[in-house]
């Protein structure tokens, strides 16, 4: 690991005066976890590392909105979002996704804006927060903007994120009444290891059983965390049975480009991108009462 300057702001001003001066050669930190692996693995080496971590609280903080939306601030830990009062209120099965992140002592360091920033495509939160319709709130020193969290991301380990910006926030929509969510993670392997692949979907019926909206989103299974657009095109309005939610899910077989690597083959993940879309599908139909 090559060396590096370490700052630590403790203004957004001076995090993009920082960017500003030599935009190329300095690295943004947030918890940390995934730029050490990266830095140990010479995958990056940055002359420059700006820590996040003495920024305004407000970065850290988790709140309901007065629309009865969710707002996470970019520092926030898994594990803070995952035990927070707040998520659960809002969406138990987000609560739930945040707790699948790696071990206990990782989710207390990295954070959910970093998480995101990494763009790793077989991280949890992504899938989850695409099928609630989550943007992202990304500052610089020209302004702020908000774009759809599925925007964000362009390939592995790669952002539309510009020179000089910085991810704050993430920002999740009221939910309808009624909608329900699933979390579904693939794991052949240990209980913190990476999906091979997951699939997370939102749904609300109308009170004849109709599918009103949904979305699905998926992991592992592309170089970013797709949006299936066309499973949800293929059933809103519909009556969903067996075979209706067995047809949409198929549709994903052609969507989505696995890579191959130790966690199976590329036409394996796209026989479990089905059936993992449809279990969810199913779960979500079935189930009792709606979330949140």
């Amino acid at each position: 690991m090559q060396p590096f300057e370490l700052h630590q702001p403790a203004t957004l001003d001076e995090v993009f005066a920082l960017l500003e001066a030599e935009p190329d050669e300095t690295h943004l930190m947030a918890g940390g976890t995934s730029l050490m692996l990266l830095l140990q693995l010479g995958l990056v080496e940055p002359k420059r590392v700006v820590a996040l971590r003495r920024l305004d609280g407000n970065l850290r903080a988790i709140r309901r909105v007065p629309d009865g939306g969710l707002e996470v601030g970019a520092l926030a830990s898994h594990r803070q979002a995952e035990l927070s009062d707040e998520v659960q209120a809002y969406c138990p099965a987000l609560a739930a996704t945040f707790g699948h992140v790696a071990t206990v002592r990782i989710r207390n360091q990295a954070t959910v804006g970093g998480n995101l920033a990494h763009a790793d495509p077989a991280q949890d939160p992504p899938p989850m927060l695409i099928a609630l319709g989550a943007s992202v709130a990304v500052q610089s020193r020209s302004g702020q903007r908000s774009l759809p969290l599925e925007d964000l991301f362009v390939d592995y380990l790669t952002t539309t994120l510009q020179p000089g910006e910085v991810l704050t926030s993430i920002r999740l929509p009221a939910l309808a009444p009624g909608t329900r969510a699933t979390y579904e993670k693939f794991l052949p392997r240990t209980q913190d290891d990476y999906a091979t692949v997951s699939v997370a979907a939102s749904l609300r019926l109308d009170a004849d059983g109709r599918c009103q909206d949904v979305r699905v989103a998926l992991g592992g299974v592309a170089g970013v965390p797709l949006l299936a657009r066309p499973v949800a095109d293929a059933l809103r309005g519909q009556t969903l049975t067996d075979a209706r939610v067995a047809e949409a899910a198929a549709l994903v077989t052609d969507l989505v480009d696995p890579p191959d690597d130790a966690r199976g083959s590329p036409a394996y993940k796209r026989r479990m991108a089905r059936v993992w879309t449809e279990r969810a599908l199913r779960r979500l139909r079935d189930a009792d009462g709606a979330q949140p």
